[in-house]
């Protein structure tokens, strides 16, 4: 009976291999003309708007070229695990050498960087312009001017560990609530603070919308507890290159200053109060046509 559970498991494995070799072997291609595979699935971090933004930007681009393209959100960890594992073809919101860095030491020999699409990126604590202080050195001696209160986002993101971990000590405010959900709830209560015209102090980063839609300052942060401008990448799964060539070789040239970035997040986010973004995609690429098609040119 042994012998004949192995000779079956034997069979059946076989018989997956063969299955496996006929999926890949009819995996359909965009075209005669590009032999990259047509299906394609960027995963999105949720709640990273750059991220939002720059993948529902390059699935209008791909689509538009044949492809047929799939936005799957998920949390940080679980997309780099899904990268690594080949469930997800494509990431581009990586963000290195500081944010990210824990998750590159645990997976980065099982994904392949593609390229690096902005360097103008930075962690921060930002305030309200009008509010009297400039550094987060000051902020332990004001703290009752913004309700003893920093206002934070999600728990395991890299800008939270960072705050908790580097800032908070370095700063001496363990006296102050440092209050962490969502960033949906972070920007809640920006705008209601904002409205009401009263001081805030809220964990954020460049790129946002935010900066365009709020009278905003970066408090300096002289103990670089936040660390330097950072770099936000594409990263895909080990063999993007092979499912992907054609791809692969439009994002190694793809850039997008901040400047262009925040004009895309500001039409998907706060000139737009829905989750069809297709359309309004659309129109921003229309009026960046120029710089549209260079990206594929």
């Amino acid at each position: 009976m042994k012998n004949r559970s192995l000779k079956l498991l034997a069979t059946g494995a076989i018989g997956m291999l063969a299955l496996t070799g006929c999926a890949a072997a009819e995996a359909e291609s965009v075209s005669e003309d590009n032999s990259d595979n047509k299906d394609l699935t960027i995963a999105v971090f949720n709640g990273w708007d750059e991220g939002i933004a720059a993948s529902e930007l390059w699935k209008a681009i791909l689509d538009e070229k044949g492809y047929n393209v799939e936005l799957e959100y998920a949390d940080v960890a679980v997309v780099y695990s899904g990268l690594a594992s080949g469930d997800y073809d494509l990431n581009l919101d990586v963000w290195l050498p500081n944010t990210h860095a824990e998750y590159l030491d645990e997976y980065g020999d099982d994904i392949t960087e593609i390229a690096a699409w902005n360097d103008e990126a930075k962690n921060t604590i930002a305030v309200n312009a009008d509010a009297p202080i400039d550094t987060i050195a000051e902020l332990a001696d004001n703290a009752d001017l913004f309700n003893n209160t920093i206002v934070g986002i999600e728990p395991g993101a890299g800008l939270t560990l960072a705050v908790t971990d580097k800032t908070i000590p370095a700063y001496g405010l363990e006296g102050m609530n440092y209050q962490t959900s969502s960033t949906a709830a972070m920007l809640t209560e920006l705008t209601a603070a904002q409205k009401s015209g009263e001081n805030i102090a809220v964990t954020l980063w460049e790129p946002h919308w935010a900066y365009g839609t709020f009278d905003l300052k970066n408090l300096e942060d002289p103990e670089g507890t936040l660390g330097v401008a950072e770099s936000i990448h594409a990263y895909g799964k080990k063999d993007f290159s092979t499912d992907f060539p054609q791809a692969e070789k439009w994002l190694a040239g793809y850039k997008m200053d901040l400047d262009r970035l925040q004009s895309l997040e500001a039409a998907m986010f706060v000139d737009y109060d829905g989750q069809d973004y297709g359309p309004i995609v659309e129109k921003w690429i229309e009026e960046n046509q120029d710089y549209v098609d260079s990206l594929t040119a």
